[in-house]
């Protein structure tokens, strides 16, 4: 027990050290998740001040909602790095609960390597997606941005998540391979 009175096992466990490529992917995951968090209080401040402005004055902010949908995706897809570097996907693992470390090592291993093409593909089209808004000249409804931009600021987010789902791949693959972590 600790001095709150709480057992020992109630305490989450300690974030796995990351040394070299994992190191180095960690800060830069951080980073983007920094950015994305970032945004999403950005975005949170100016909806408080456009939803007070059309109450108060009748004077929201011009193009609120464009840039709360632009903004939003933008963030999301820079948080999801970060939860794939640190495992924090939702998971249910039901069936797999009772299978043997090394096994189950494997088989995350194989779910990883499948994240890593579907986030592949995700690059892949929303580049493909971006350069045909940038053609066809797209803008925002209200505000006339280039409809492009937001689009093509998500692809570096979907590039990291694979590299991060290729790194987990490979590290899941290679302890399952060696009968699990010592």
């Amino acid at each position: 027990m600790n001095d709150r009175g709480d057992t020992a096992s109630s305490a989450p466990a300690a974030e796995p050290r990351l040394s070299g490529l994992g190191g180095v992917l960690l800060r830069i995951c951080q980073a983007f998740a920094l950015c994305g968090g970032g945004l999403l209080v950005c975005l949170i401040g100016m909806s408080i001040v456009s939803i007070v402005g059309r109450k108060l004055f009748a004077t929201p902010v011009p193009g609120d909602l464009e840039v709360m949908q632009m903004g939003t995706a933008m963030a999301g897809a820079a948080l999801l790095p970060y939860c794939e570097l640190r495992n924090r996907h939702i998971r249910v693992d039901f069936f797999t609960a009772h299978l043997n470390p090394a096994l189950k090592l494997r088989l995350d291993g194989l779910a990883h390597l499948l994240l890593f093409c579907v986030a592949l593909l995700i690059a892949w089209r929303t580049t493909a997606g971006a350069l045909s808004t940038q053609e066809s000249g797209e803008t925002s409804q209200m505000l006339g941005w280039p409809a492009w931009l937001p689009i093509a600021a998500m692809v570096p987010s979907f590039v990291l998540l694979a590299i991060t789902a290729l790194y987990h791949a490979v590290h899941n693959l290679v302890l399952g391979r060696s009968g699990g972590p010592a």
